[in-house]
């Protein structure tokens, strides 16, 4: 057999002239990536160039799926006289079976050569498929929606449009400090540094191993220090990014905007209600530049959830429905402590700070989400990205009413917060909000958002936002069967009046839409390309501080209405409490 497919090959190879470096690989969305039976097709040894294609072949595998997809699949298999291509579309028509039915479009395109999937007949009914690069996908769904709406075309925009870097002024070279060298905070500035123009100068941690493993990353030559505010002090510093627990958020912000530095500070922006107005206010009369780090902000896919919503994809919004489920012990919070950990490598005095004075405690220093002297638990850890994309799409400014419920459930290690939690919140804009944290869901982790409309449902789920339409019924319909004859046979005379019959025209509207960003995106990575840009220009940035106090009051009501057993309330425009 493998004989003979080193045979077809060959032929192939004779049939061209020019050679591509196209192969067939996979470009799985996010919600297919996780199907456990789907493996990569790589080990069939079809890994042809997609010029090798003969174009007869090319030609008999143009089609239109009038039928489902596994009938063409086997109409398709039929007409291949290559049997290396059979192979390869045997093997997928197997593999069909194992995808959810509303994602096997999308996986079969996927699986393709290039050459089949950009046919210029190549159409899925009721199915429009755009796969998106950070810069092109704005104007590329904007200009294939107008297209693919009326038909049900399929669009692969899958190539990375490059374009040249702009060369970085001496002026406008950034340098940047870390202050809570945590695992965010290492993550965070990763990304930043890989921001052209930016340079990491100094970090600021409670626990010595950080600082010393700081220097193995980005280099001996970088200041360290336990005490912040001698970070603070150098000249040297553009801005920082604070990565400290929650209870210092408000303090090192400030403390660095009254020094003269941007501030990129990790989510949620407060750990009491308290510290909101004094961040706002400090950012205001000092003009510094505060953003607040709920990347999705910035993501593409959120702005093009946002754009779909204002354009009525869905009709009338009525119902979000958010969840961020894990179930792992990392995932709980339940982070490793080095050995060395005492009073010795540990500044636990500074570590607690406006927290209560208690002995120390390693596993408080090192796993401090799980308490609430610290953190915020998993409404200041995660429902506030969840507030955060739903206020973006929706330009809502928050809740008015909020209520809670959940507990402590599996992870009884001795922490003082929730491990499920579920909100519910009521908008003036005439839709709920409803929230799920759950710590041990029983499978792998997942996030997502649904937005529930009159005319559709929109969903977040990873790099990809889709949206399915179902049409309202343009009749109200009728039930008359109890009635006697001659009364229904008047009611039938007077509904065909007033609705006569139609009959549809023209081409399938799309009942189902996806964009998927590129596996590669980042909107990390976006979120301080756009910190950094607004530090170099003076302008707003996407997340400032009104809009990270917004998030991070509203992720917060959670807490207050556990603790409370009741309904509590929000101004959303004053962000008081009422």
């Amino acid at each position: 057999m493998r004989a003979n497919e080193l045979r077809h090959k060959r032929t192939l190879r004779n049939h061209t002239q020019a050679l591509s470096h196209s192969v067939v690989e996979s470009r799985l969305d996010q919600s297919c990536a996780d199907a456990a039976p789907i493996q990569r097709f790589g080990n069939l040894g079809v890994r042809e160039r997609d010029d090798l294609l003969p174009e007869s072949i090319v030609q008999k595998c143009r089609f239109r799926a009038h039928f489902c997809l596994e009938t063409v699949l086997d109409r398709v298999i039929d007409n291949l006289k290559c049997h290396i291509y059979q192979r390869l579309f045997h093997r997928i028509r197997l593999k069909l079976i194992l995808i959810r039915p509303e994602d096997r479009s999308l996986w079969f395109v996927s699986r393709l050569p290039v050459s089949f999937q950009m046919a210029d007949n190549f159409n899925v009914r009721g199915t429009a498929v755009h796969e998106l690069n950070r810069r092109s996908f704005l104007k590329v769904a904007g200009v294939a929606t107008a297209e693919t709406v009326i038909g049900a075309k399929m669009h692969i925009l899958g190539a990375t449009q490059s374009e040249p870097a702009r060369p970085i002024a001496a002026n406008d070279h950034i340098q940047i400090a870390l202050i809570g060298a945590g695992g965010q905070g290492q993550g965070d500035t990763k990304t930043a540094v890989e921001v052209p123009g930016v340079k990491l100068v100094a970090v600021s941690d409670c626990y010595d191993g950080r600082l010393e493993h700081s220097k193995e990353i980005w280099g001996q030559d970088i200041f360290t220090s336990r005490d912040y505010r001698e970070v603070l002090a150098r000249n040297d510093i553009d801005a920082i990014i604070v990565g400290t627990p929650d209870h210092w958020h408000k303090q090192v912000s400030v403390d660095a905007m009254k020094a003269g530095k941007d501030v990129y500070c990790e989510k949620p922006m407060i750990h009491l209600y308290s510290d909101g107005p004094e961040m706002i206010e400090t950012a205001r009369s000092t003009k510094r530049i505060l953003q607040i780090g709920s990347q999705r902000v910035s993501s593409i896919i959120y702005a093009k959830a946002k754009e779909l919503l204002a354009s009525g994809a869905i009709g009338q919004l009525n119902m979000v429905t958010a969840r961020w489920d894990r179930n792992s012990s990392m995932g709980a919070w339940n982070y490793t402590v080095p050995l060395d950990a005492s009073t010795e490598t540990c500044d636990w005095t500074r570590f607690l700070g406006t927290a209560p004075q208690i002995p120390f405690n390693a596993e408080r220093f090192f796993q401090w989400r799980k308490w609430k002297d610290y953190g915020s638990g998993v409404a200041g850890d995660l429902f506030v990205h969840l507030f955060s994309g739903t206020h973006f799409i929706t330009n809502s400014h928050g809740p008015t009413r909020a209520m809670a419920t959940g507990g402590l459930r599996f992870w009884k290690d001795g922490r003082d917060v929730p491990d499920v939690m579920l909100g519910l919140f009521d908008y003036r804009e005439c839709f709920n909000l409803s929230l799920r944290v759950n710590f041990v869901d029983g499978g792998e982790e997942s996030e997502g958002l649904i937005f529930t409309g009159s005319e559709g449902t929109m969903e977040i789920a990873g790099h990809s936002v889709s949206v399915n339409r179902v049409p309202r019924e343009k009749e109200p319909g009728y039930t008359i069967d109890t009635f006697t004859a001659a009364m229904q046979k008047r009611i039938l005379t007077e509904y065909k009046e007033k609705y006569p019959p139609s009959h549809f025209a023209g081409p399938p509207p799309v009942g189902y839409e996806k964009y998927v960003a590129p596996h590669e995106y980042s909107d990390s990575y976006d979120h301080f390309s756009n910190f950094f840009n607004a530090v170099r220009t003076r302008q707003p940035v996407v997340e400032d501080a009104v809009f990270g106090y917004r998030a991070a009051g509203a992720a917060l009501l959670s807490n207050l209405s556990m603790e409370r057993g009741t309904v509590v309330h929000w101004d959303p425009d004053a962000m008081k409490l009422t």
